[in-house]
């Protein structure tokens, strides 16, 4: 039955990174044929709240979804099981969690 959930949550993260790796790959091009500074790029998100949700969204389905995908990579390679498998899948999850928070804290608030 778990893995059955995983599953699910994983189709379910992709389906809500798709449209969003469509629009921060299109933010890419935006600033790049612009010719948008670094300094330039950060003003434009400094404050704004939309691109918190945005890119917090962007974090939170990544660090589900690679964090599912690590966890059936390590069982299937190194044949983990049980807990140590579940503690590998967590601490993938909430490291990218944190790591991807803080970029996203750091480009609009700091």
């Amino acid at each position: 039955m778990l893995s059955l959930r995983l599953y699910l949550l994983q189709r379910i993260t992709a389906l809500l990174m798709a449209p969003l790796v469509l629009g921060h790959l299109a933010v890419i091009v935006y600033a790049t044929q612009g010719g948008l500074s670094a300094a330039e790029i950060l003003g434009r998100t400094h404050g704004s709240v939309p691109w918190l949700l945005f890119y917090g969204t962007f974090v939170f389905a990544v660090s589900i979804h690679a964090a599912i995908g690590v966890r059936a990579i390590v069982h299937e390679w190194a044949g983990l099981k049980g807990v140590v498998l579940e503690v590998v899948m967590w601490a993938t999850g909430f490291g990218l969690f944190a790591l991807g928070a803080r970029a996203v804290w750091a480009v609009t608030f700091a």
